[in-house]
């Protein structure tokens, strides 16, 4: 594969990529290019966890290092009770591996690295404090405020996460840190305030965010905005049929799931998008790109009821793993025994 090549299936359907330059010279070098990507256990996984794990997949297509951070110290900081944080983190643990097998990732070629582990020693700890001397409440506000449940009266632990994910790319010894758009602010935060503690900025790859089913973003603590993992199949189609989806505008979380989810599959594996319908309501549809289901929904050609069983469908053959393993089951229970 080539420098071009690998540059095209890293960034592809990024949202932004800060460092651009720095990425392309990096590529055409010898050495193994390394990017982490890392999540806090927090609220029960939601369907938009398939996202960045197919960023991950492109990643290792292309030939990176990858490492993924369970940030359980990082949950702690935004308000996870301390004696809740191991069971979220095994069921987190075992939740992404499982997405990861569905969609055909290696774990061998993955490398797992627990927050704590990496950060409860005497120089992280030196480093938080040195970089803590370089940055006002303000600065570290702003940078957090996308990520953290800072509310009206911040607790201090809101601050001191944004400096521990910027130290974060320098002890995980990585070239890059891919995450969210909502992740931008601390991303920005440490290439400008690395180099301050004698560390180099990082790459920052970023994906858009995925619309909520309700609303403008899908979040594992807002139940309406989401699927769980963990939803049966009569769970699944609930929840679609209630999502936002007025006819004629694409501009809704069941078509962000199609595009940004489901197609990636699909043109990955060389399958068809199908929507099943009864013959007397034109039969069944077979879409080969996500454009084609736009231009007909856009066109009103495609009900929004056929659109979201047909999206339902999709989830729910993915979710067959899930429902079928006892042991996620029973870490999810764990983890989040009130619901």
């Amino acid at each position: 594969m080539t420098p071009e090549e690998r540059y095209e299936l890293i960034t592809r359907n990024l949202q932004e990529v800060i460092g651009e330059d720095k990425l392309k010279e990096k590529l055409k070098s010898k050495k193994e290019f390394s990017v982490y990507w890392g999540t806090m256990p927090t609220g029960s996984i939601s369907i938009a966890y398939f996202f960045p794990m197919l960023k991950i997949a492109d990643l290792l297509k292309a030939g990176c290092r990858v490492k993924i951070l369970l940030a359980d110290l990082h949950a702690a900081l935004d308000s996870v009770p301390w004696d809740e944080l191991e069971k979220r983190y095994a069921y987190y643990k075992k939740a992404i591996e499982t997405i990861l097998k569905t969609i055909g990732v290696p774990l061998n070629k993955l490398e797992f690295v627990k927050g704590s582990e990496l950060q409860l020693n005497k120089k992280y700890f030196h480093d938080v404090l040195k970089l803590s001397t370089f940055t006002s409440l303000g600065e570290a506000k702003k940078s957090a405020s996308e990520v953290v449940k800072l509310g009206d009266n911040p607790k201090l632990s809101g601050m001191i996460y944004p400096l521990m994910q910027a130290l974060d790319e320098e002890y995980l010894n990585v070239d890059a840190q891919f995450g969210g758009m909502d992740q931008r602010k601390i991303m920005v935060y440490a290439r400008e305030f690395l180099p301050k503690v004698g560390y180099e900025p990082r790459i920052e790859l970023i994906n858009p965010l995925i619309r909520g089913l309700v609303g403008e973003k899908m979040s594992s603590s807002i139940k309406a905005s989401k699927i769980d993992l963990m939803d049966d199949p009569k769970a699944v189609i609930k929840k679609m049929n209630k999502a936002d989806c007025i006819t004629g505008d694409p501009k809704n979380g069941v078509m962000a799931l199609l595009e940004y989810f489901i197609f990636i599959l699909k043109n990955d594996n060389g399958e068809k998008f199908l929507i099943e319908r009864p013959e007397k309501f034109g039969g069944n549809l077979e879409y080969s790109s996500y454009a084609e289901v736009e231009k007909d929904f856009v066109e009103k050609k495609l009900h929004p009821l056929d659109l979201k069983n047909g999206v339902a469908a999709e989830i729910n053959k993915l979710l067959e793993k899930f429902q079928a393993s006892k042991e996620l089951k029973k870490l999810h229970e764990k983890a989040y025994p009130d619901e």
